[in-house]
């Protein structure tokens, strides 16, 4: 087959989601550069293929990409994969792609299933814009800091969570965004205790909070985007943010209103600018 790095995409639960493209990659390429040589041993002995594969993750020292960039040098071709579902979606793949694609490889992209992608599309959500977050931090106050970040952001959000942290993300999703933000728990996506609920997300918490199975498997938030109530500045609002213009700087002054009345901050400090008090 042609030499080059094939990113091949490989199921992320049901082992029939695989493609016939992927299953023919994977039996011929010279290499397979696995995230998890174990877990992709379950993968190719189902499919009864016998190859060689390579431990490639994010802790893995300088040798197993020199081996690599070697068998590629050689005219080799190796296929990179990850433990489930599309190489490069919240794993440290993109340094191997980087390296190939610097010294002159070609890198195939094999598509296939995104734990990502398949919540968004059954999110009932807005799919036109989004924004993919991945795993938020570990910490609730650092946490809580980069979801006020988000908080005004008008897209689509999507979420990578551990099981054991679900619980307390979502009290942290309610605190910043409000009970009634929209949102799409998936978890076990194509697995046999597969979960997919649409709801505020006031209630996704009680509904985690009430069955502890929730807090089981692989988990994707899909949060709905803010939607903005207005593209004016309605009379009372346009008073209240020119009162506090006279006290505080004229960001700050929007950034308190943004967060109680819905609208954007950019909108109400452009407003500012335009109606300065007297």
């Amino acid at each position: 087959m042609e030499s080059g790095l094939y990113v091949v995409a490989t199921p992320i639960g049901n082992l029939g989601d695989i493609s016939a493209r992927a299953l023919e990659v994977l039996a011929a390429v010279d290499l397979i550069a696995a995230e998890d040589t174990r877990h992709s041993a379950q993968l190719l002995q189902h499919y009864a293929i016998d190859n060689t594969v390579l431990a490639y993750h994010e802790h893995s020292d300088q040798r197993a990409a020199q081996r690599v960039m070697q068998c590629l040098a050689e005219g080799g071709a190796v296929a990179l994969v990850s433990d489930a579902g599309t190489p490069l979606i919240s794993d440290p793949g993109y340094r191997l792609v980087r390296e190939a694609q610097d010294l002159g490889y070609r890198v195939i992209p094999l598509p296939g299933p995104c734990a990502a992608v398949a919540a968004l599309s059954v999110s009932g959500l807005p799919t036109d814009r989004f924004m993919f977050e991945g795993f938020l931090p570990n910490k609730s106050g650092t946490r809580s800091n980069r979801l006020r970040e988000l908080q005004q952001r008008e897209e689509t959000l999507i979420f990578y969570e551990a099981p054991h942290r679900i619980e307390d993300c979502l009290a942290d999703l309610v605190a910043v965004f409000g009970a009634d933000r929209e949102a799409l728990l998936a978890r076990e996506i194509t697995k046999t205790f597969e979960t997919v609920r649409r709801a505020p997300l006031g209630e996704l918490l009680a509904f985690v909070q009430g069955d502890s199975n929730q807090q089981r498997g692989e988990i994707v938030l899909v949060v709905a985007g803010l939607r903005q109530r207005s593209s004016e500045v309605d009379p009372e609002t346009a008073r209240l943010l020119q009162r506090l213009a006279q006290d505080l700087p004229g960001k700050k002054a929007a950034a308190i209103v943004a967060e109680l009345s819905g609208l954007r901050k950019k909108l109400l400090y452009d407003y500012l600018l335009a109606h300065p008090s007297s």
